[in-house]
């Protein structure tokens, strides 16, 4: 079974917009980090397990392509899913999609379960995995195949001490 690729609809709103009338490039981040937040969320990890488990999600590196301008009202779908997961390190893909199918901007995320006590990264539990969508026995590249998105790997950080 592959990765599973959550989806979720937006609406460009006029707190999104910079002085041009299109989505602030720092806008892109918050989007697509609430999707992130409540994609874990809906299977299990939300912010309240974080605290619980003194584990949560952290972001290494992050890429982004800008497609497509934004415009207000306009409708999108968020497409998110993980790529690989290899050792301590995931690489998760965030699309946003316009009503005719097109990506507007790709984004690219490295990312580690971080230990709040030890303030390190440490190997990804079950629990985390499976809040990130990600089913063992699969290629690594199977879900980024399947989309026709399959990317470079990128440098590793050396945060995984």
């Amino acid at each position: 079974m592959a990765n599973r690729v959550f989806e979720q609809s937006i609406v460009i709103r006029e707190g999104h917009l910079d002085t041009f009338g299109h989505v602030n490039n720092a806008r892109y981040l918050e989007i697509f980090e609430q999707a992130r937040w409540d994609f874990i969320s809906d299977n299990g990890f939300g912010l309240e397990r974080v605290k619980e488990s003194g584990m949560g999600p952290v972001i290494l590196e992050i890429n982004l392509r800008f497609k497509r301008e934004l415009m207000n009202r306009q409708q999108l779908l968020i497409r998110s899913f993980v790529e690989t997961y290899e050792g301590k390190i995931g690489r998760l893909t965030q699309l946003l999609i316009d009503e005719d199918g097109r990506v507007c901007c790709e984004a690219k995320f490295v990312i580690a379960l971080w230990d709040t006590e030890r303030r390190k990264l440490i190997a990804p539990t079950a629990e985390w995995l499976r809040a990130c969508g990600v089913e063992r026995g699969e290629s690594p590249n199977a879900i980024a195949e399947a989309l026709g998105t399959a990317g470079t790997a990128g440098p590793s950080s050396g945060l995984d001490g």
